[in-house]
């Protein structure tokens, strides 16, 4: 029995020790890597040979967000590629609400919502590097790829005066209650409220195009392991069609936004 005690006092001495060893060998090899970071960024060298990023951004007229996967070519050059998915809302959408009826708020006379799908390659170029570890990269970056517009019709929620006793119906711009989806004076009549998040999916329309990119980038990463960035930037997007988005306005087929986004991922 004795025996047998000092053996297992033996094996958890041994494993003890191994874990002491195993993180103080960790922590080394950090110190090591961190040392060698700042070593790099001292000598101008973009540390990294790919990146993972995810941002969210707000554009003049609506918001998004997008993956980036990055790889690293030389010393200040890098190829990006982005999936970018936002939502596109018209300058003059104003949303009013029936305090009669309760209900989600009603946007006169949109006719669809706009979310442009982006699939696109970037070339990235170190302006300036980190002067130290805490310090700020600026980069610049320019492209473009495909751009998809998904076009979910806007229904409006209406009494339907045929109906006894009355009873709700959805109504849409390319329909025979097009001329009534356009009179403000019956909708509020009818007690008009705006669409519910799932409804017009399985109406979606898809219209081709193609954009251009132009950002610069300024990462305060620590030790460049981490990305941490602030972007502000300009994209050009233009479609085979031109996209109707609200009634008594012209569609067009090119949009032109600033946008500025915030970014975190990791690099290897």
């Amino acid at each position: 029995m004795r025996k047998l005690f000092f053996i297992l006092l033996a094996v958890a001495a041994t494993t003890t020790l191994f874990a002491q060893q195993t993180k103080k060998d960790k922590k080394e090899d950090r110190r090591k890597r961190i040392n060698q970071l700042i070593k790099q960024e001292e000598e101008g060298i973009i540390a990294y040979q790919k990146h993972t990023v995810f941002g969210l951004k707000l554009v003049n007229d609506g918001y998004g967000g997008f993956l980036e996967i990055g790889r690293g070519q030389s010393i200040k050059k890098s190829l990006l590629f982005q999936l970018d998915i936002s939502e596109r809302k018209h300058i003059k959408e104003q949303k009013q609400s029936n305090p009669d009826y309760s209900g989600p708020g009603l946007i006169f006379g949109k006719i669809n919502f706009f979310y442009p799908v982006k699939l696109g390659v970037q070339q990235q170029i170190l302006l300036g590097n980190k002067t130290n570890k805490n310090g700020v990269s600026v980069t610049a970056n320019f492209g473009g790829g495909i751009s998809l517009g998904l076009l979910r019709p806007y229904f409006v929620n209406v009494y339907d005066t045929t109906k006894n006793p009355l009873q709700r119906k959805s109504i849409r711009y390319e329909s025979a209650d097009s001329s009534l989806f356009s009179d403000n004076s019956k909708l509020f009549y009818l007690q008009a409220t705006g669409p519910s998040l799932g409804k017009g999916w399985g109406n979606l329309k898809v219209t081709p195009g193609a954009y251009a990119k132009a950002a610069v980038r300024f990462d305060y990463g620590k030790y460049n392991e981490v990305v941490s960035a602030i972007e502000v930037g300009m994209t050009a997007e233009y479609y085979s069609k031109k996209i109707p988005q609200l009634v008594y306005t012209t569609p067009k087929n090119l949009f032109v936004n600033i946008y500025i986004s915030v970014m975190f991922g990791k690099r290897k």
